[in-house]
């Protein structure tokens, strides 16, 4: 499996509030996690640091739980493939958990802290096993699924401008120009309780599609179009992520950009 992730601090920013992370879980199992911090610069940076590290502690736990009871049950890798799709089926519930302890880990943080209260971040995170994915989303992170076919945005923006393009009352075109285009309506760590969206993922994409997590830095300065063109001319991940941010850049680099492909 392929992959490779990239942070940049763009044109307009004194601080990296982003934070990524790339994890093999198994042997044939990776885990993908980007937050995209808010709340001031210390804020922000703490708040999508902290999200980060809760969650993958929770799915690295999780996808050894996993394997643990497997190993049970199955007596060698080759069995336990051949019932990865039983595994799995506890993978949406396991990333619920995980975003639930970044919320935790957040919230808690900033009512410890006065100089914190307030912050929060986005989290969209996936989750690749075999031929299995699945992921979870919050906030304004984005995950696409990009073919040679199509782009496709798997996850749905927790966004205000979102909340009227569903509505009918604003064009995607008119979103992406909207003077309210950074308001999110969920965030993780901003309250005791959080609301996730899982991103099932078709089997058949596994195979075929490159898969992108990238903060709102990267897919508010490129259409989706031109974030697809760039993955699809480009074989190695590493200079896809490069030419990604360097075009993000070129368009304004107005905030953080991050950027994590797998393949």
């Amino acid at each position: 499996m392929q992959h490779h992730g990239i942070t940049d601090i763009g044109r307009r920013r004194s601080v990296n509030q982003d934070t990524f992370a790339i994890e093999p879980l198994a042997d044939d199992a990776l885990l993908c996690v980007v937050c995209d911090g808010m709340g001031g610069a210390q804020g922000g940076a703490e708040a999508s640091r902290l999200a980060c590290e809760a969650f993958c502690a929770v799915m690295r736990g999780a996808i050894s739980s996993i394997l643990t009871d497997a190993s049970g049950i199955c007596s060698d890798a080759d069995a336990i493939a051949a019932h990865r799709d039983r595994l799995c089926a506890c993978i949406p519930d396991r990333l619920i958990e995980a975003a639930e302890a970044a919320n935790r880990a957040v919230y808690e943080a900033a009512m410890a802290d006065p100089s914190l209260k307030g912050m929060g971040t986005t989290l969209v995170a996936l989750v690749i096993w075999g031929d299995y994915a699945c992921g979870v989303n919050i906030g304004d992170s984005r995950l696409y699924a990009v073919t040679d076919e199509a782009v496709r945005q798997l996850s749905h923006d927790h966004s205000y401008v979102q909340y009227l393009i569903d509505l009918g009352k604003l064009t995607p075109e008119e979103a992406r120009t909207s003077t309210n285009r950074n308001i999110i309506t969920r965030a993780v760590g901003t309250a005791p309780v959080l609301e996730a969206d899982i991103v099932p993922v078709d089997a058949t994409l596994v195979g075929r599609a490159a898969f992108l997590l990238c903060s709102d830095g990267l897919s508010g300065m490129l259409t989706d179009s031109e974030i697809a063109d760039v993955v699809r001319s480009t074989p190695a991940l590493d200079e896809a992520a490069a030419t990604l941010v360097s075009g993000a850049n070129a368009a304004g680099g107005t905030d953080n950009i991050t950027v994590v492909l797998c393949r």
